[in-house]
């Protein structure tokens, strides 16, 4: 039997459960092989205000859960956020129309927009208070964060 160490402690490790503390090359691989892609951040964003959207705490800090939530194990629906932070392939860039301060602020936005990626959604450790539809946060590629995992998207032909 094998085991994982969260921040729980030691429990048998649970081959349903969302992979995580992925970096995003590791995702995109994942979604190539899969026949997939990864969304773009603005897909997620559309997703997030959709009909299926939950506003349950279930994948949120105030499950206390501290763990991803298996779907199958919990009558909890939390729809399509929460639980973990999704990579997107869209990379860390201003919105349209935003004006880089000037000074020190404006510098220190700045060089957070060089070669990062997006990431969406939220994850348990996130409280839900912070979550909104264009709740983003941005990490480089080739970092394994905690509670970083994917979402997979195909093209309708």
């Amino acid at each position: 039997m094998w085991f994982e160490y969260t921040l729980n402690g030691y429990f048998p490790l649970e081959l349903d459960a969302p992979v995580c503390h992925i970096n995003y090359y590791e995702a995109d691989a994942f979604a190539e092989w899969s026949g997939a892609r990864l969304p773009t951040e603005f897909e997620l964003e559309l997703s997030y205000k959709s009909k299926y959207f939950s506003s349950s705490t279930c994948g949120f800090y105030e499950s206390e859960n501290f763990h991803p939530i298996i779907k199958k194990s919990t009558n909890c629906f939390f729809g399509l956020t929460g639980n973990l932070w999704e990579w997107t392939n869209s990379a860390y860039s201003p919105y349209p129309g935003y004006q880089r301060p000037k000074g020190a602020f404006g510098e220190y936005n700045q060089k957070f927009m060089v070669n990062q990626i997006v990431l969406r959604g939220g994850s348990i450790v996130t409280p839900q208070s912070h979550f909104r539809p264009s709740y983003r946060n941005f990490f480089y590629p080739s970092q394994k964060w905690a509670f970083t995992g994917l979402r997979l998207a195909k093209d309708i032909k």
